[in-house]
């Protein structure tokens, strides 16, 4: 047999991820899920000024798309041979949160895998089997990637960032997290085939499950559930644009590192090698990303044209008038509008309804809408770009933890001391 048996496994997976949508650790993973949307939705409060709806749509979208993912990673995993009896996991979530107080983004696996991986290769410990570490990894990124590339831009938070000049620019922060549902690969020695088993093809595994009597070896699929997370910021791209790189740079990182994976089973020096970039391509992917928008013009600044919009808020005024991100006022009830002093004395003096002429950042033409109840700037729905003075509303970009910001200070004070 050397066809993967797509119409047999395929409905086992289903039927193992169906089971977690019972279990109360899925609904625990979800709720957390929930409280990360809940504390991006206190921030676009803050933003807008404005009480907004609880975000329970954002929550049930993120967990169609994470079903989704899992059902994709768990087929990636199985076709590949990943399983969890080799994969560290008992150790990967104790280092990645022990990682995560020096800096929250290295509670990504990417760096507790890669770390184990390479102690494993250089001290003998602990107990895991090094290509299952890093594939694991790597296809859990594969998934996120193709998350990132279908919802990373949804519900991305309006934001004031500084550019690499310290001036102050709108932009966009995007964070996203899916509960994952996964039917994953483990197995046992020495017991017989079961009836019904799945005949796999010869040249399956692609990762040996590195015990002995491999021959004898009986896999089953057991269901795990996990979360994925991504964070990033659009300063020189609108969301979409933003996240579709992402995705790109990310899926590049997660085939290399698979492919290295596969490969290190084969080789001391290539599993070294892979052990290596699971971390350093990870952070490789990450500089690039934040380089790119810093190094490339920003896109949300004011405009000689009139008063730039940030973002819209769904369902105001404004928003039911046709206007969105990227778009710039032109006039209000034909007053010329070129800052948002301009456009907070004219809704102050004139009576709804108003005439709003505004450029199509999208459509790139001219429009005119009537915008029937907006008493004032903040019930239009809008988010202007900076115009100076937004210092205190910057939003930092620094992920370093207790133990990093502990030796920032401690490292600052010491320099100090020295060029003293």
């Amino acid at each position: 047999m050397t066809v993967f048996p797509f119409s047999d496994i395929f409905p086992m997976i289903t039927f193992n991820i169906m089971r977690l949508l019972v279990e109360p650790m899925f609904w625990l993973v979800v709720l957390l899920v929930g409280m990360q949307y809940r504390r991006m939705n206190a921030m676009r409060e803050h933003f807008y000024g404005v009480l907004l709806k609880p975000n329970w749509n954002e929550v049930a979208t993120a967990t169609l798309f994470g079903l989704a993912g899992g059902l994709l990673g768990s087929l990636v995993m199985v076709l590949i041979g990943v399983t969890l009896t080799g994969s560290g996991l008992i150790y990967i979530w104790p280092l990645a949160l022990l990682l995560m107080l020096i800096n929250a983004r290295f509670i990504c696996f990417a760096y507790a895998g890669g770390i184990l991986a390479l102690s494993r290769i250089l001290f003998g410990f602990p107990q895991v089997n090094v290509s299952q570490v890093l594939a694991l990894v790597a296809v859990l990124h594969m998934v996120e990637s193709v998350l990132i590339l279908f919802s990373g831009h949804l519900g991305a938070v309006p934001s004031f960032f500084r550019d690499r000049s310290g001036r102050v620019v709108g932009g966009f922060a995007l964070q996203k997290f899916w509960p994952i549902p996964i039917a994953a690969l483990a197995f046992v020695v020495g017991v017989d085939i079961p009836p019904g088993a799945v005949d796999m093809p010869g040249w399956w595994p692609l990762i040996r499950p590195g015990v002995e009597d491999a021959d004898n070896i009986v896999y089953t699929l057991i269901p795990v559930v996990a979360a994925l997370g991504y964070g990033d910021m659009a300063i020189a791209r609108e969301p979409r644009q933003k996240s579709r790189l992402s995705a790109a740079y990310l899926a590049i990182y997660s085939l290399v590192l698979l492919l290295l994976a596969v490969l290190s089973d084969r080789s001391t020096l290539l599993g070294v090698l892979a052990a290596l970039f699971s971390p350093l391509g990870h952070e490789l992917v990450i500089n690039i990303g934040r380089q790119l928008e810093m190094m490339d013009p920003p896109v949300y600044v004011p405009s000689p044209r009139g008063l730039m919009v940030l973002d819209v808020l769904p369902d105001s005024p404004a928003w039911k008038a046709g206007m969105r991100s990227g778009d710039i006022i032109v006039a209000v009830n034909g007053v010329p509008v070129r800052r948002r002093d301009d456009l907070s004395a004219v809704m102050y003096a004139v009576y709804p309804p108003l005439q709003v002429d505004f450029i199509s950042g999208r459509e790139k033409r001219y429009r005119r809408e009537i915008v029937p109840r907006a008493g004032q700037e903040e019930y239009l729905g809008i988010v202007t770009v900076p115009e100076g003075g937004e210092d205190d509303r910057v939003m930092e970009v620094n992920t370093a933890g207790p133990l990093g910001r502990w030796w920032a200070g401690f490292w600052e004070r010491y320099k100090s001391r020295l060029f003293r």
